[in-house]
């Protein structure tokens, strides 16, 4: 009897252990599965806010270069109402001279 009484008692803990064993695993494997997940997530929520910051920085370089070339337009344009002025400011003073040498 104890003979059966022990081998029935390993029986249930051979079983008992496999059950635990299996239950170790699935949750090992549940575990896994979650932290894969998260990880996953994680990555892509990474990747979609490089993307965006790409994507601002490209936009900003384009605001940027759009207002450089604003500003170097600007420029030209002022560039060549100077030399207009100064081209009229040159004629009037040879003018002036010509007439004062006429004059003496």
């Amino acid at each position: 009897m104890r003979t059966s009484f022990l081998t029935a008692m390993s029986a249930l803990t051979v079983l008992g252990a496999s059950a635990c064993s299996e239950k170790a695993a699935d949750n090992l494997e549940n575990a896994g599965s979650a932290i894969g997940s998260d990880v996953g997530n994680t990555v892509d929520r990474a990747g979609d806010r490089i993307d965006r910051g790409l994507d601002e920085a490209g936009n900003a370089i384009d605001e940027g270069s759009g207002r450089l070339g604003a500003a170097m337009d600007n420029a030209s344009r002022d560039a060549e109402r100077e030399a207009r002025e100064a081209k009229r400011d040159v004629g009037a003073a040879m003018e002036r001279a010509g007439n004062d040498i006429r004059n003496d």
